[in-house]
């Protein structure tokens, strides 16, 4: 049996790879009017960043991360998500001591040893933005009006928008004596991982997939009750601000995330039922992990969810033009000419194709029309005496005659 891909991980072919390429440039273009620029990362980091930033009590660390001891015996992880890593890079790099706010984005393949459902694969990719240095609510409101706008530019309707405030360790320090509270009754009918959150950090039981105990937590305390007077200050300006740029919202109570480290505002975006994106500030991630004391606030776009959506819409990716021109030979000759003519027009710009696999010239425009060739023509022993060549435009049948070796014509019209 031939060697497969690994359960949780998909091949992106070529026929495919322009729809990403389309996203990511769009993502790119408006990450740019916004100040924002692109960061980079490792695909593996020591696992210690994530237990510390992530959560030892989150489902991401305790039962879905990629882990393993390398050749030195230290133990390293590679990424379940986008913002520790790019929080250590923010810290190792003391890009703290740059004009602030900083603002980066970047692409990032995730890994997570989650069950397989639909837009949920074990290796994925996401688009996520990070601001660093604002303790703003306006920094909160530019982001999901950042994302809002992405998701509507690319034709999706129907969105949701939920947010909700997790207040300050203060605030939850409060709820989380309510929640304690309350779930006791239902202690015993609690998962073994809620069990073990429920002294530590009983809020995750109300992120848990459990049926069980999404049936206990149905009911809980909501944390905005409990919030305190700076927390409630900052969710009503948010909310402010999301009204004055006409951004309709759901406030969500038992939104909590499904990471440790966010506090105040935390937001989902979801298009039927199915999570496109998701985030939240994280005040004391930067701290906790070793650096300055610095507000930040952030989101992670799932981009297999946004391709699924995409085409569960009916919304069409435009296909980019595979190629320009396709030159037919006939004899070696004219096969030395197509080669370079090839090579020249290449440097000019112009997607060109010639044949490769001795193929008849009959042959060679059948497949030039499978390939969606926008121009053709053939090179034989004729066009290089004479040093002429027609040109034929695909789409009407238009002829244009052109000298062979006039490089730049050739490329002024097939372009």
């Amino acid at each position: 049996m031939a060697i497969q891909a690994q359960k949780g991980t998909k091949d992106m072919l070529p026929g495919d790879a322009y729809k990403w390429n389309y996203i990511e440039r769009k993502l790119r273009e408006i990450s740019a009017e916004y100040g924002i620029r692109e960061i980079r990362t490792p695909m593996f980091e020591a696992t210690e960043l994530f237990e510390r930033g992530v959560g030892e009590t989150t489902d991401v660390v305790q039962k879905e991360m990629y882990t393993f001891e390398d050749k030195g015996g230290r133990s390293i992880t590679l990424k379940p998500e986008g913002t520790a890593p790019t929080v250590r890079a923010f810290i190792e790099n003391s890009l703290y001591a740059d004009a602030q706010p900083t603002k980066v984005y970047y692409f990032t393949d995730c890994f997570r040893y989650e069950k397989m459902q639909k837009g949920r694969l074990r290796q994925f990719h996401q688009y996520g933005i990070e601001v660093f240095g604002s303790q703003e609510p306006s920094i909160d409101a530019e982001l999901i009006s950042l994302v809002m706008r992405v998701l509507n530019d690319f034709g999706i309707e129907g969105l949701s928008l939920n947010i909700n405030s997790l207040g300050c360790p203060t605030c939850r320090a409060k709820y989380n004596e309510a929640l304690k509270e309350y779930l006791k009754a239902n202690y015993e009918n609690l998962c073994g991982t809620c069990k073990t959150r429920f002294e530590k950090n009983p809020m995750r039981i109300i992120d848990c997939k459990e049926k069980s105990c999404k049936q206990i937590v149905k009911d809980v305390p909501i944390i905005l009750d409990f919030i305190c007077d700076e927390c409630n200050e900052h969710f009503s300006k948010l909310k402010n601000y999301l009204d004055i740029m006409g951004i309709q919202y759901n406030i969500d109570p038992q939104i909590v995330r499904g990471l440790d480290y966010y506090s105040k505002t935390v937001f989902e975006i979801i298009k039927d039922g199915l999570t496109l994106c998701g985030g939240g500030r994280y005040d004391y991630l930067v701290k906790e992990i070793g650096g300055p004391d610095t507000p930040a606030m952030g989101f992670a776009l799932g981009l297999e969810r946004l391709l699924l959506t995409l085409e569960e819409e009916g919304i069409q990716i435009p296909m980019t033009n595979r190629c320009d021109v396709y030159i037919g030979a006939m004899g070696d000759i004219a096969k030395l000419q197509s080669m370079k003519l090839a090579f020249e027009l290449r440097k000019l710009g112009v997607k060109a194709e010639i044949d490769h696999l001795g193929k008849s010239v009959k042959a060679q425009m059948k497949y030039a029309n499978k390939i969606g060739a926008q121009y053709t023509f053939v090179i034989g022993d004729s066009e290089i005496e004479a040093d002429k060549i027609n040109i034929k435009r695909m789409s009407d049948g238009e002829q244009f005659q052109v000298s062979l070796s006039n490089i730049q014509e050739i490329a002024n019209i097939v372009k």
